[in-house]
Formats: structure tokens, sequence, C-alpha cells
């Protein structure tokens, strides 16, 4: 089970996309994330890069918190095509951002 919202997910997508502009902005807004939000986070990325299927969740979790060495906003900047990466491990995972990202475009 995920222990970050996909509203938090969805603000992530969005900043990563315009990385130019606001790389400090995700990087405050991860580093402010609970280890077990972190945790998630990455494991999403990793699901929608296929390095875990879904159904491993569990497993992809604890393995980025046993993996942890680096901070964990450095680690998920360093991956090409993050906002990709986490949409598509949402919907692997049967969940969607798309909604909460329309809020937040909209300013909800």
């Amino acid at each position: 089970m995920l222990e970050i919202s996909t509203h938090k997910i969805a603000q992530v997508v969005l900043m990563a996309r315009e990385l130019n502009r606001a790389e400090g902005e995700l990087r405050a807004f991860i580093d402010r994330l609970s280890e077990d939000e972190q945790a998630s986070l990455v494991a999403v990325m990793w699901i929608g890069r296929e390095s875990f299927e879904a159904d491993d969740l569990a497993e992809a979790i604890q393995t980025a918190r046993a993996e942890a060495t680096v901070p964990t906003a450095d680690y998920l900047l360093g991956s090409p095509h993050l906002s990709d990466h986490l949409e598509n491990g949402l919907e692997a995972l049967g969940l969607s951002a798309y909604d909460d990202e329309d809020d937040l475009v909209r300013g909800g």
C-alpha cells in the first residue's frame, strides 16, 4: 500500500515537467515528505520504469528504504523521464494523478 497520496505525486509530476523552473521547489517538496512517503514515491517511479512489477509494490517500497544512500530528491532528479515514470507507475498500480494534476493546474 502506498504511503503517499496521488495528490502529492501529482505535485511532483508537475514540478518535474518544469524542472528548469521548479527544481528548487521540487527538491524542497521531496525533502519535506516523510521517509515512508519518499520510499513510496521511489517505488512508484521504479514500477513506472519497469524495474518492479505492480504486484511487487511492497518489495519495491522495502528496497527503496533499504537502499536509500543519497537524498531522495537527488536520486529522483537524476532519473530521466521522472514525470513519465511516476505516471506510468501509478497507472500500473491502477491509480491516476490526472484529476489531481488538473486541480493543481487550475489552482485548486
